[in-house]
């Protein structure tokens, strides 16, 4: 099989790669122009469906469904905001994109917005992303100073307005209906659905929400076409009747104890073994690996070692990094594929510590079992780290973890689930670990650190 060559990533080294000189020279945005010649709305729309593209922003819904959903024959205006707030520890491919490659993202934008008869785009980005926002304000200046954007574009009649707005600063502004709650300038506490806001979403308004990654697939479906699309990936499980397949190209992450952290474009499906030992270079150090988050910490956690069911000789090192792979061992999905690997050196204290401390501190507070639960178990895993733990201590946080969030039906939005999965998944599959720690009694390497610090 021949190598893959990049797609999303192809011009990310190329001098200038960000000017739109550049990409107008490698064929940037003629794709636009043939679709606006050539395409009504709904035919972009039904090649998007057609293809398969799935969210790359973590919940993984079909991207031209998505656009569906929409009011028929609305009046208007229609809106459509770019979430750009990638706000999940680890995760860094959006970045890319936005900082080296702004108008491949930005002409998926304008063909999106012209599929769902949108003439106004809102491009939401995290606030400590200072340089994708000058790349992207710069490229955008570029569109209007060549009437690629404004009225009567290509004069095709199409009319579009991309704004740039800088986020709030908090991981829940990555959450659909908070990052809508946050441009409109209110505290960014997400909204109880329905209405979903394909029917009443920015300034009550129609409105999609799609991720950077997700829009530059556009780009690329509308230039490339389906079948090319549908050639990469992981096809629907013929035994799973919900699932829709793992088409395209996919960047994913690495990050944690590699000797190469690393964005990296492949077909969807490769096994986390493969991402972290051929394109990471391995577990740094000459350790091995212990546990690995394969989308971002809300996740959960991956046990290298542990036996994958079903498949003789393999552990769930081996999971395909589809949107199925990481369900088949306990985790909440593929997330936003940013891979973090823990070395066999690491306290899963500490790493659950951690995790516990960001969860809490980006809760909103809005919904109670979220706020609170949170805390607890971030105060739990404090005792543990401290030498203090008790055995019961793991089945409250197990008890917690499985009692907060969307899918048990106790909060608005997912933020509790991702807090809770880490937790759930931790234990579960390192239950021994935390067992001995707490039957000897000992601090955790970072409590001890503390302690050190503190006498001097």
């Amino acid at each position: 099989m021949p190598a893959y060559e990049p797609v999303l990533l192809a011009r990310i080294n190329k001098p200038n790669s960000g000017k739109l000189e550049g990409y107008r020279a490698d064929g940037g945005y003629a794709t636009i122009e043939r679709a606006l010649k050539e395409k009504q709305p709904i035919d972009v729309i039904t090649q998007v469906k057609d293809a398969g593209l799935r969210g790359r922003g973590g919940a993984g819904f079909p991207c031209g469904l998505k656009w569906t959903f929409l009011p028929k024959d609305h009046p208007g205006p229609i809106y459509l905001c770019v979430n750009a707030d990638e706000s999940e520890p680890c995760t860094y491919n959006n970045r890319i994109l936005m900082e080296k490659d702004p108008h491949q993202v930005l002409e998926g934008i304008m063909l999106a917005c012209y599929a769902i008869r949108s003439q106004k785009a809102f491009y939401y980005v995290r606030y400590e992303y200072g340089d994708s926002f000058r790349s992207l304000q710069a490229a955008i200046d570029e569109l209007y100073a060549a009437k690629l954007l404004g009225q009567n574009i290509l004069g095709s009649g199409f009319n579009l307005d991309i704004v740039l707005h800088r986020g709030a600063g908090a991981y829940i502004c990555g959450e659909e209906t908070g990052l809508i709650e946050s441009l409109e300038g209110k505290r960014a506490w997400p909204r109880i659905k329905p209405p979903f806001p394909a029917i009443e979403g920015a300034f009550r308004k129609p409105t999609i929400v799609n991720n950077v990654e997700t829009l530059a697939c556009v780009t690329q479906i509308m230039k490339r076409g389906i079948d090319w699309f549908k050639s990469l990936g992981v096809p629907p499980d013929p035994k799973n009747p919900r699932d829709a397949g793992s088409y395209g190209p996919k960047l994913y992450t690495l990050a944690g104890h590699v000797e190469k952290p690393v964005c990296v474009e492949v077909p969807m499906g490769i096994t986390l073994r493969d991402l972290v030992e051929k394109h990471g270079g391995g577990v740094w150090k000459g350790r091995k690996a212990k546990a690995v988050n394969p989308g971002g910490l809300s996740m959960g956690f991956v046990d290298v070692n542990a036996p994958l069911k079903g498949e003789d000789g393999k552990t769930e090192y081996d999971i395909p990094l589809d949107f199925n792979g990481p369900g088949r061992v306990g985790c909440l999905g593929l997330g936003t594929a940013a891979v973090t690997v823990i070395d066999d050196q690491t306290s899963m204290i500490d790493v659950l510590h951690n995790v516990c401390q960001f969860f809490s501190h980006e809760s909103c507070g809005q919904c109670t079992p979220c706020r609170e639960g949170t805390g607890w178990m971030l105060k739990i895993t404090d005792r543990l780290r401290r030498g203090l733990g008790r055995k019961e201590d793991l089945d409250i946080l197990i008890d917690v973890g499985d009692r907060i969030g969307i899918m048990p039906g106790t909060t608005i939005c997912g933020l509790s689930d991702g807090a809770g999965w880490p937790v759930k998944t931790a234990i579960r599959k390192f239950r021994a670990e935390f067992e001995a720690a707490i039957k000897s009694g000992a601090k955790s390497k970072y409590a001890k650190s503390l302690a050190l610090a503190g006498s001097h």
